[in-house]
């Protein structure tokens, strides 16, 4: 998949410059959000802030076969997480200018993979640009967007420069070897302000992965001029 239009903007700094039906709606955001984490342990990737890809020399370690591969369905056809991928996009393209289409012949494009973990790099990288959502933990609505918003250049949002006015973050209490996933960015902010309910925005109590919220719409908007 590629998107059309992302590589007029210089959008990898702009913003941030910065399961079951009985369960009840919180518990399942918090399994969403956990389950980028618990994903991503597996990953011999290094993740920033959990699930943001930062290129490094040695290469990732081989998948076995079958655990790499997307399962087919019935029919014979690889259609399963095709349809949860694809209907996550839609929402995004229903409220955005943003249009993600198939790659044809285009030398930049977004490359879907199911690697260990949930992750993407941060803005256009060019060329093959690898996201990874792996079958058992990923494919559900809420993280596929969250991924792709982090593709499109938006980080975390308690990491946004002014996040200091908003949340409090509880350093003792936070394993020493995880501490810079909680630095402050320099962010451009877009003159939006700071939103507790964005997809974007880490667990427990605060950020929900049902849906981008108003202002992470409006701030897709806003950085690629729709």
């Amino acid at each position: 998949m590629n998107e059309h239009g992302a590589g007029e903007r210089e959008s990898a700094w702009a913003q941030n410059r910065t399961t079951t039906s009985t369960l009840a709606l919180t518990d399942r955001e918090e399994m969403s959000y956990i389950g980028i984490l618990t994903s991503n342990k597996k990953s011999s990737k290094f993740l920033l802030e959990g699930d943001i890809q930062v290129p490094r020399t040695r290469n990732a370690m081989r998948c076995w076969y079958n655990s790499c591969r997307w399962l087919k369905g019935q029919d014979g056809k690889v259609t399963i997480a095709y349809k949860v991928i694809s209907t996550a996009l839609r929402e995004i393209e229903s409220k955005t200018c943003i249009r993600f289409v198939p790659r044809q012949y285009e030398y930049d494009y977004i490359s879907v993979e199911n690697k260990a973990g949930c992750y993407s790099n941060l803005g256009k990288q060019g060329g093959r640009q690898e996201l990874s959502l792996q079958r058992n933990g990923c494919i559900y609505k809420g993280i596929i967007q969250h991924e792709f918003l982090h593709t499109l250049g938006f980080k975390h949002e308690q990491t946004r420069s002014d996040r200091d006015r908003y949340v409090r973050i509880n350093w003792a209490n936070m394993d020493r070897s995880m501490v810079y996933n909680f630095y402050r960015s320099y962010t451009d902010n877009l003159n939006t302000p700071y939103d507790y309910n964005s997809i974007m925005h880490y667990g427990r109590t605060i950020g929900q992965r049902q849906g981008p919220s108003n202002w992470d719409i409006q701030r897709i908007n806003l950085l690629y001029n729709c």
